[in-house]
């Protein structure tokens, strides 16, 4: 008898590699933090007119905009639902997308989210590749989303987005690009990243063999774009700033869409300064655009936290993570 072929050896991470990589990217996100100390406290006056003005907002406008942020951890929930063939607990999983997004905005680059998520899966039971392979089924869907909103507004508020014109440099990132993935085509890590593809596009396939699994994916990644442009939207309306719900919508899904090349935690810092800079390249005063990220910020990420953080412990005590 012959004796069985030996395992193929794989490249895991090693100890010191993960710390060097955590080191770089806590490093990032500390140096992007100081930065926005920096800047804060350089328009400390205009922060302070601007919280002055949200003080004295339409609490309406606000109350529903507080309404659509409950609803994005929701639909965050049904996506997630439809990124999987086997059911997932219902209450439990709109709990895990509130421990997640508490937990995304104390680490990094999503990584808390990600985490959060992949527990999560592999607690009901799915193996690890399962899991990873669900939750970029999911990432892909709200990638598709947003280019296609992003797409539509664009065509409905003309001359928001401007494209810039192809110089030599863009020409020479697009080259460099394509030098890199050519590279990455022939070295040997590329029949591992094939397999793990292969495995993603089995999984998109298994979702959409089900018509309600295919719907909860794609109607729960637009539900929670559209319920974070609501958001934004509501509380410019609670301000009574003079701009479109249509140029609000795109400008969000533009600066956040920007902000994601960024990793700090849950955007703070990148999503800010993008959200500033559209609000106030659309003609919005820099007093009037700093009350609407304010309030954004307050309603998606500072009243959440303590419950998210609270219920994320819970569902570690319970071990549901």
């Amino acid at each position: 008898m012959t004796a069985p072929p030996a395992p193929t050896p794989t490249t895991t991470p090693t100890p010191t590699t993960r710390r060097r990589r955590a080191y770089w990217q806590t490093g990032l996100t500390l140096a992007v933090l100081v930065a926005v100390v920096c800047m804060v406290r350089r328009h400390w006056p205009v922060l302070e007119s601007g919280a002055g003005r949200l003080a004295v907002a339409d609490q309406g406008w606000l109350a529903v905009a507080g309404t659509a942020a409950l609803g994005t951890w929701v639909s965050s929930a049904l996506a997630q639902q439809g990124a999987v063939p086997q059911r997932l607990p219902g209450g439990r999983l709109v709990a895990s997308q509130l421990a997640a997004s508490a937990a995304n905005h104390v680490l990094p680059a999503g990584l808390g989210a990600g985490a959060v998520n992949l527990r999560f899966l592999m607690r009901c039971g799915l193996p690890v590749g399962r899991s990873a392979s669900a939750l970029a089924v999911k990432a892909t869907a709200g990638v598709v989303v947003r280019v296609v909103l992003i797409g539509v507004l664009a065509t409905v508020c003309p001359g928001v987005l401007r494209v810039p014109g192809i110089s030599l440099g863009v020409v020479g990132v697009v080259l460099a690009i394509v030098v890199l993935v050519t590279v990455l085509l022939n070295c040997p890590l590329w029949p591992r990243c094939r397999r793990a593809l292969g495995t993603v596009l089995t999984d998109i396939r298994a979702v959409h063999v089900r018509p309600q699994r295919a719907a909860a994916l794609w109607g729960g990644s637009l539900a929670f774009a559209a319920l974070n442009c609501l958001v934004l939207i509501c509380v410019t309306q609670a301000v009574e700033l003079p701009l479109s719900p249509a140029r609000v919508a795109l400008l969000y899904l533009a600066a956040s869409s920007a902000a994601a090349l960024l990793p700090t935690p849950g955007g703070i810092g990148s999503l800010d300064a993008a959200l500033v800079f559209a609000l106030t390249a659309s003609g919005t005063t820099a007093s009037a655009a700093a009350s609407v990220v304010l309030g954004y910020r307050l309603l998606t990420v500072w009243l959440p936290l303590i419950p998210g953080l609270l219920v994320l412990g819970v569902l570690v005590r319970r071990k549901a993570l």
